[in-house]
């Protein structure tokens, strides 16, 4: 290959600066992207998708607290090599064996809720995602909350000295795209919005970074879509702004409206995936012990849920969580636990804990930073429920509305 060649496929990414990001590939509403950074103005860099250029186009350019370009390209049909500025990216999974679930990884700066970020130990995201990544997975899920730097750090905390604040590039850099890396590289995500998301948080680095749709700035409510995986149901919905602590009606009426076309031949076995779980325990520095979660969701999807959803996959709760409801409503599935402080539930729900009307049949929690993994087990999935350094804390199997944990 010729050096002008060479050059035309690396320049956008060797001209860079080392704090931009290599490129990932995340599903959408319509498929499957290729999405990279580049310097404020720069061009997008070259796709080749199984050899063949793929049109590559400015998703959102430079803006406020954003002096970055974020690129786009959608990927054809059986890509199966796939290059972004001369740099290799897992193209889109021909079929999902193996799957990672990891979700409320960001490092806390809000008032008085200090984590030290720069300490692995206290915040531990980035070696989440290098030993998921050493799991190789076939996809990525990533249930939500990703940008949790809100308030600077104050000057009596060393363990979070230096560290920017704000909905802006250097945070969303820094709690995200950096510490992912080793993760972003292993296989193609799907992607959550979260409550820290919201667009008076988080959501202007969200939506011009990761959001599924088509870039039109900040908004509260984007539709239900059914991702494309081979060989997976997976209904994925934006929950981000639904109060989880007590019923709004008017939410709950958006999320209903949104969910009663979302399930309309809906297949049988699907999971939803968002951000808040329908129906758990929660608990933390500012939650009384025993209270329950997602009240307008709750009302939202009340007389709509079909026997076709097997299982909610959801983060939000700082812990891991299962919860099996004797198949009368799907199972829920809790991955909270990526990096943000630990919330720490303190006792495993009993008989008399109702939620939303119903005791769990099964459950299981544990409070320690980590992530999922699930293989593909027949017509269901063994899970791995991983620790730090190799520690594994629980194994799992989902079949069905089945979930158990031991």
């Amino acid at each position: 290959m010729s050096r002008w060649v060479w050059t035309l496929l690396f320049w956008p990414f060797c001209a860079l600066a080392a704090d931009l990001p290599a490129p990932w590939v995340q599903a959408t509403v319509t498929g499957w992207e290729a999405r990279s950074v580049v310097a404020a103005g720069g061009s997008c860099p070259v796709v080749l998708a199984n050899g063949v250029v793929v049109a590559n186009a400015v998703r959102a350019a430079a803006g406020p607290n954003y002096p970055i370009t974020v690129c786009a390209a959608v990927l054809p049909d059986k890509t199966t090599r796939l290059t972004v500025g001369g740099v290799s990216v897992p193209p889109p999974p021909a079929r999902v064996n193996r799957i990672v679930i990891v979700g409320d990884t960001g490092c806390r700066l809000k008032g008085e809720l200090i984590q030290d970020c720069n300490d692995t130990a206290a915040w531990p995201w980035e070696r989440v995602s290098r030993e998921a990544a050493a799991q190789h997975p076939d996809l990525v899920i990533h249930v939500g909350d990703y940008e949790y730097r809100e308030t600077p750090c104050p000057a009596n905390s060393p363990g979070c000295a230096a560290s920017p604040a704000g909905d802006n590039w250097e945070v969303w850099r820094l709690d995200v795209m950096a510490p992912a890396a080793s993760l972003l590289a292993a296989a193609p995500w799907i992607v959550v919005r979260g409550n820290h998301e919201m667009c008076d948080r988080g959501g202007n680095g969200w939506f011009r970074l990761l959001d599924p749709n088509a870039y039109a700035g900040c908004v509260d409510y984007t539709p239900p879509y059914r991702a494309k995986v081979p060989g997976m149901k997976l209904l994925v919905m934006d929950t981000a702004v639904s109060n989880d602590r007590r019923l709004d009606l008017k939410q709950a009426a958006v999320y209903r409206e949104q969910f009663k076309s979302a399930v309309v031949g809906l297949p049988k076995g699907t999971w939803l995936v968002d951000h808040h779980p329908i129906w758990a325990v929660s608990e933390g520095a500012r939650v009384p012990k025993g209270s329950t979660t997602s009240p307008t969701l709750q009302k939202a999807f009340e007389g709509l849920m079909p026997d076709t959803i097997d299982a909610v996959v959801s983060g939000h709760i700082h812990d891991f969580v299962a919860y099996d409801f004797g198949g009368v409503r799907p199972a829920q599935l809790v991955v909270g636990n990526g990096g943000d402080a630990i919330d720490g539930i303190s006792e495993q729900p009993g008989a008399d804990t109702l939620i939303d009307g119903l005791a769990p049949k099964r459950s299981f929690i544990t409070t320690a930073f980590g992530f999922v993994v699930l293989d593909r087990d027949g017509a269901g999935w063994n899970g791995v429920v991983h620790g730090l350094d190799g520690a594994i804390m629980a194994r799992c199997k989902l079949a069905g509305r089945s979930l158990g944990c031991r």
